[in-house]
């Protein structure tokens, strides 16, 4: 049973959970902006396409590895689509459909990760430098300041020529130039925050600075760094296609969106006196990376709207 409690005329009226009213305040919010609800669908889209990506595009029986797209030929020129093959095939007959949905559950694995890490490293390294202030903020935010004054593309460029051309070290690299943003992000709002009475209380009362830091400070800051990471999924998958099309990513055959455009670049003029004879080949890929990037972008700007208490 709900919860009751007494109003002032005496009546029992039902208190809403916590969790509940979470729910309401977004679902509101969500009903008021139609372009955040339509970046939440098309990320729905590509999530289930992801979950289903086995029944939609099943494995071949005599595949080592889901992820490796089926080749049918050797022959350097792409084939339009067809019946056997939805989407066509790239150069070396590589089949597209196929590497499209499996391709999605790449996108999905790298931004995921990604972001993951870079927010669990903003949150830890730009919370100690707020909290703490003195030679450790100094530290920090300096050697912050030397990463994000590097392009964070050639910088990532150079850190996968170092370790060497394979997907992990693709995550890797984009990682080590994405969390800075996050860490100054929440160091000024733990700056903003620390010294607050409800903060100062709690030193009062005894409690550590870990638990001052997960119980109080934390939750009055993840809002930021929430939409940051939302707008972030998107970039992220652009970053990771740019190296992939640099040969610097997964190896050839890999379901990846990046590696498939990279296919194609040498059929995007098509053929004599028919400019667009393979536009399977880069249409496709470009249009999901673009859908992909666009869903999260709408999807972050309305959290944005929903969680700034200055819009109205």
């Amino acid at each position: 049973m709900d919860a009751q409690a007494t109003d002032d005329n005496g009546s029992n009226a039902p208190i809403a959970s916590p969790l509940k009213s979470k729910l309401s305040f977004f679902r509101k919010g969500f009903s008021k902006r139609p372009s955040a609800l339509f970046g939440l669908l098309l990320i729905l889209f590509f999530v289930l396409i992801a979950a289903f990506s086995s029944w939609i595009a099943p494995v071949p029986p005599d595949s080592r590895n889901p992820y490796l797209i089926p080749e049918f030929g050797y022959s350097p020129e792409p084939k339009l689509p067809s019946h056997a093959h939805p989407f066509g095939t790239t150069e070396d007959q590589y089949d597209l459909y196929y590497g499209m949905v499996w391709g999605t559950r790449t996108a999905l694995k790298v931004a995921i990760i990604v972001v993951g890490f870079s927010v669990m490293l903003g949150i830890i390294l730009g919370g100690l430098s707020g909290y703490f202030g003195g030679w450790v903020d100094e530290l920090i935010m300096r050697f912050t300041d030397v990463i994000l004054a590097l392009p964070s593309l050639l910088l990532a460029v150079v850190i996968v020529a170092i370790t060497g051309p394979s997907l992990s070290h693709v995550m890797i690299s984009v990682t080590a130039v994405s969390w800075p943003s996050y860490a100054r992000l929440l160091r000024g709002d733990v700056l903003a925050i620390k010294n607050r009475e409800f903060i100062q209380a709690s030193r009062a009362l005894g409690a550590s600075h870990l638990r001052i830091f997960l119980r109080h400070i934390l939750p009055n800051c993840i809002y930021p760094i929430l939409v940051l990471a939302s707008l972030d999924m998107g970039s992220i998958v652009i970053t990771a296609a740019a190296l992939s099309f640099l040969g610097l990513g997964a190896p050839l055959g890999y379901a990846d969106w990046g590696q498939l455009i990279s296919l194609s670049r040498n059929w995007i003029m098509g053929s004599s006196g028919n400019p667009f004879a393979y536009w399977n080949t880069f249409t496709i890929p470009g249009l999901a990376i673009f859908l992909f990037v666009l869903g999260w972008n709408l999807l972050g700007d309305g959290l944005r709207d929903i969680l700034d208490p200055r819009q109205g």
